[in-house]
């Protein structure tokens, strides 16, 4: 999981750039403290503390491996000054903090056995007019096309499909109960023009693996056949020999303000 998170960080790094900047547009002010609620490896914590340079920022994870790497990197991107780094269990509520200006929740907050309470706590957390960033990916990123050369035509779909049958859950309600107020709902689209970053092969293989791993009995021999033909080995189908491939996804944010 940990290098799916540096991947998906590298390579999608104008994205989160892009949502970053949009966010600092709708804040208030520029801020001073800022937390990022599941920070992982550090995807959020390091671009918010590389684009609000004045800014503070508090990491907040259950895993102490995690949030040592994510140390490190701070510490090699000069950033140790500003960055702290708190090991806490949100399901058991929120540790003592500074009141912050804008809290990060992305794809976190759908792993909490209470999401409600999370979102109540970091209304309380909050200054008055500060805000709130709860992203969500919509699905799962795309790499192949449709014919892969292997197999019948549209083997990602299908895996997509029966993993993914449904949308991301909508935290405009639950944002409501918590007493936010929705700034703006905005879905971002990632379609990655060529040349795509170089880590971008090693990307899609641990994705279509992470996926791989969920699929045994749900396709058919087959389509698992082709899929296996394209992540392992270097064959001529193998995703290590491709020059058709593409980073397609789409990531929903909701930015609430504390009114």
């Amino acid at each position: 999981m940990a290098e799916l998170l540096e991947l998906d960080a590298e390579v999608l790094r104008p994205y989160h750039v892009q949502l970053i900047s949009w966010l600092g547009e709708l804040s208030d002010r520029e801020p001073g403290h800022i937390i990022d609620l599941g920070s992982g490896t550090g995807t959020g914590t390091l671009a918010l503390a590389q684009h609000f340079t004045q800014a503070a920022v508090t990491a907040l994870d259950l895993s102490p491996q995690l949030l040592h790497r994510l140390a490190k990197k701070a510490s090699a991107l000069g950033l140790a000054d500003r960055v702290r780094s708190v090991q806490t269990d949100l399901n058991e509520g929120w540790p003592q903090l500074e009141t912050s200006d804008l809290v990060w929740a992305a794809a976190s907050l759908h792993h909490m056995a209470e999401p409600d309470r999370v979102l109540a706590g970091a209304f309380d957390n909050l200054r008055l007019g500060g805000l709130l960033a709860v992203t969500e990916m919509d699905f799962f990123p795309r790499f192949l096309p449709d014919d892969i050369g292997v197999g019948r035509p549209g083997l990602e779909a299908r895996v997509h499909a029966t993993l993914n049958p449904g949308p991301s859950v909508d935290w405009t309600e639950h944002l409501a109960r918590a007493g936010f107020v929705l700034a703006a709902k905005r879905p971002f689209t990632v379609d990655l023009p060529a040349p795509l970053p170089p880590a971008t092969v090693r990307y899609a293989q641990v994705c279509l693996q992470t996926l791989r791993s969920h699929l045994d009995g749900r396709l058919t021999a087959d389509d698992l056949a082709a899929l296996d033909a394209v992540i392992d080995g270097d064959g001529p189908h193998s995703i290590r020999r491709r020059a058709d491939l593409t980073v397609r996804t789409t990531r929903t944010t909701w930015a609430a303000r504390r009114p």
